[in-house]
């Protein structure tokens, strides 16, 4: 846990990290859609593409780091309103994760009201760039999930 210039805890991961539990690389495999995904990435990176036999193929990659490679093709056209679902469908896989494995919930659910960046050097819309000044999606998505989480354990 770093502290930012106000003393404020600040909680910092890497999406790549699959060691992290909070990463979207990390190895938790969930249902969705009818489909199991070895992790959050796969599941993002298919949802790019409306051709289900690429989809299947992303899915089926051996590690995140493939399927974000296989995303990252200009072979295969990506879905018209990619952007428009992209913050959703990874807020979506996120979520699903967390409901399928506790101990990733509770990681998050034990954060408390801590900041959560997403630390990339070259990212600035999912992460906080190498400055911390980027969008920090991810981070922002992961505290929207916690709570969600929370809301659920209040009723």
């Amino acid at each position: 846990m770093l502290f930012d210039r106000q003393e404020k805890p600040l909680l910092t991961l890497t999406r790549n990290d699959s060691n992290h539990l909070l990463a979207s690389y990390s190895k938790h495999a969930f249902v969705l859609d009818d489909f199991e995904w070895p992790s959050v990435e796969h599941y993002y990176q298919a949802m790019k593409f409306d051709d289900p036999a690429y989809r299947e193929q992303i899915r089926q990659a051996s590690h995140p780091a493939d399927a974000a490679k296989l995303g990252k093709s200009r072979k295969y056209q990506k879905r018209k309103d990619w952007k428009k679902v992209s913050v959703t469908l990874m807020t979506r896989g996120t979520y699903i994760k967390c409901r399928t494995h506790p101990e990733v919930a509770q990681m998050l659910l034990g954060s408390g009201d801590t900041e959560i960046k997403e630390i990339s050097q070259y990212d600035y819309f999912w992460g906080s760039g190498r400055d911390l000044r980027g969008n920090n999606e991810y981070g922002k998505l992961l505290m929207r999930v916690r709570d969600k989480l929370r809301e659920e354990q209040a009723q």
